[in-house]
């Protein structure tokens, strides 16, 4: 029997990659590339959105 995919929306702005690493250009001493994490502003870091049912606050 087939298993079913959950169905979790994929947010917009990142597409599901919500975090990524920059390069700044310098290395440690040790040879290493220092880097950044940023997250995505739109879902936080996550990679997905609620829907917008649970999403709605207020009237």
């Amino acid at each position: 029997m087939p298993q079913h995919a959950q169905n979790t929306r994929v947010c917009r702005a990142c597409d599901g990659f919500a975090i990524a690493a920059i390069t700044t250009g310098t290395r440690h001493r040790d040879g290493t590339r220092a880097t950044l994490h940023v997250a995505c502003p739109t879902c936080r870091g996550l990679g997905h959105t609620a829907p917008a049912a649970l999403a709605s606050v207020g009237r």
